[in-house]
């Protein structure tokens, strides 16, 4: 199962609709996305997304405190993102970076793997 994303631009708002399975490594891909988008509201339409990983979920509870719309998401992500601890350690409030709203490349693997190990 591939994971995939569709952009569909409109005047104000882009909305990214993704689908199939969402992993950690496609979160630096969906940045980059983000970034090119800056000065749009973006909309993330979850409807297709089949599965997730840990650092999906966290990434997208990331993207909803920092003013991210989750549109279509299934209860069993909506459910997780919850109970996910990560998400009072993200930059809430701040305006997006041009890196796609996230913190400084530096304190990915801080933040989104909660590990100080990193080179």
């Amino acid at each position: 199962m591939a994971f995939r994303v569709q952009i569909l631009p409109q005047a104000e708002v882009v909305t990214f609709i993704l689908s199939g399975r969402f992993r950690a490594e496609e979160v630096p891909e969906l940045q980059r996305l983000f970034a090119v988008e800056e000065n749009r509201h973006i909309v993330l339409d979850l409807e297709e997304v089949k599965l997730v990983d840990r650092e999906a979920v966290r990434f997208l509870a990331c993207c909803e405190a920092n003013g991210i719309q989750l549109k279509n998401c299934p209860a069993y992500i909506r459910e997780w993102i919850a109970t996910e601890p990560m998400l009072a350690r993200c930059n809430a409030g701040r305006s997006r970076r041009a890196s796609g709203f996230m913190p400084p490349e530096e304190n990915f693997e801080r933040i989104f793997y909660g590990r100080d190990d990193f080179k």
